[in-house]
């Protein structure tokens, strides 16, 4: 029996050291040759380790989330044959190209894995609440009725019902006259807050759990960190009526056909890029070390989407030039090819201005990040109804709240308002999107 020394081989780029993201074996695994070992992470990608024989494995370099050293000794694999010796030897020459599966990209940075990069999820007990009594469960319709305490009580069956949805028992509720009221509801459960008493769904306090932060979380804790470090952030947010915008998408998405139905988004990319060109500064990206900011000519737009893994930025490539069914087919397809891992790397790299959206979600106004070392980054809050004065007559209108996130040394207040108003006219007026 001998013991074969696998050594971390030179990824190149100039890496010193890669981070441990996943084992797919254990001390005391059988391990054929060219089976996976495990998935390294560096600043640029996961690359999948293989095992160069087979064997025992009988030592791992450390734990997922450790930081391995370039040429030091990443696993030792007990084989059959004769004693081989540690050193260079171990390792895949230099000229030896390793592959590499680059399946994912973080805020700013270059492509990185999402494979088995997620964090565990915490895990919560649940405690349930207890059943009510049948006689409430079945919720009587008069205003007097036994409760499980056997006592019978008087209540309306308005505040019978929101007992029932609390999980409260009547017949623990103090009345201050001849019935139960609201306030009295009200009190007991004021009362019972430090009592015991639990909500239905309510969770009791679980132990504390520490959950590690590797991978792509890792990646995306310190772009962000980054981003917000040496970024100094401004945000707008305007209001604007899509009322008519949503009145064209209604009518293009009954008359599409086989093509892809259309969100809001499709349509802010095309008010993006056709306003772009009149505010250059906003399609741009900052060196800092070199301090020089180039203005592109094309809009190559990343589109933050949340996967499994994390946040990740894939780009839509030339989006100028391609009109709204062209843009929804792109977003659909780069927005799956994240979630599963599929995303190339020349998909998720190279992107000029981020648009970020949270859909429903949106709330009433956002402070998005920037993608480092892009200058702007665009969010859609939801769309909202709501009464809107029209001259003297009151209509109904459905608006939303838009926010910009700018670099306050690339571009200036007066620069971001003046573009975010460029892009109002356009969404306020839809047909504009589509003229020369």
């Amino acid at each position: 029996m001998a013991r074969f020394s696998f050594r971390l081989p030179d990824i190149g780029e100039g890496i010193a050291e890669a981070e441990i993201v996943a084992w797919h074996v254990r001390v005391g695994d059988r391990i054929e040759e060219d089976a996976q070992l495990a998935d390294m992470m560096t600043d640029k990608a996961t690359v999948e380790m293989e095992s160069p024989v087979s064997g025992v494995v009988v030592e791992l370099a450390g734990e997922v989330g450790d930081m391995v050293a370039i040429g030091s000794t990443l696993a030792v694999i007990e084989t059959e044959g004769a004693e081989e010796n540690g050193g260079a030897g171990d390792a895949p020459p230099a000229d030896t190209p390793v592959e590499q599966e680059i399946v994912g990209e973080t805020p700013g940075a270059e492509a990185i894995s999402v494979a088995e990069t997620a964090p565990e999820p915490v895990r919560a007990e649940l405690v349930e609440a207890p059943s009510l009594p049948a006689e409430e469960e079945r919720g009587p319709s008069t205003s007097s009725g036994q409760t499980g305490y056997g006592r019978s009580v008087l209540a309306s069956p308005a505040v019978r019902a929101r007992a029932k949805d609390l999980g409260v028992d009547l017949g623990q509720v103090h009345a201050e006259g001849d019935r139960i009221r609201h306030a009295d509801l009200d009190a007991f459960l004021r009362y019972s807050g430090g009592q015991g008493y639990h909500a239905p769904g309510a969770s009791r306090a679980r132990a504390d759990e520490p959950v590690k932060v590797i991978g792509m979380r890792r990646k995306i804790a310190e772009n962000m960190a980054a981003s917000k470090r040496a970024i100094p952030h401004f945000t707008y947010v305007e209001e604007m009526d899509v009322t008519a915008l949503e009145a064209m998408r209604a009518d293009l998405n009954a008359n599409r056909g086989g093509r892809p139905k259309l969100t809001m988004l499709p349509f802010l990319i095309v008010a993006i890029c056709r306003t772009i060109p009149q505010f250059p500064m906003i399609n741009a990206r900052y060196d800092d070390e070199g301090g020089v900011v180039t203005r592109y000519g094309a809009v190559h737009l990343g589109m933050a989407t949340q996967t499994d893994a994390g946040l990740m930025v894939p780009v839509i490539r030339d989006a100028q030039d391609k009109n709204v069914w062209q843009l929804a087919s792109e977003i659909s397809r780069l927005a799956e090819a994240a979630r599963t891992g599929k995303a190339k790397v020349e998909e998720l790299t190279g992107g000029t201005l981020t648009v970020t959206s949270l859909g429903p979600l949106g709330g009433i106004a956002t402070t998005p990040v920037i993608n480092r070392p892009e200058v702007a980054i665009i969010g859609p809050n939801k769309i909202v109804e709501r009464p809107v004065f029209d001259g003297d007559d009151i209509r109904r209108a459905k608006l939303m709240n838009l926010s910009i996130s700018c670099d306050h040394r690339v571009v200036d207040g007066w620069d971001a308002a003046s573009y975010v108003q460029a892009l109002k006219k356009l969404i306020e007026t839809p047909v504009l999107l589509f003229a020369d």
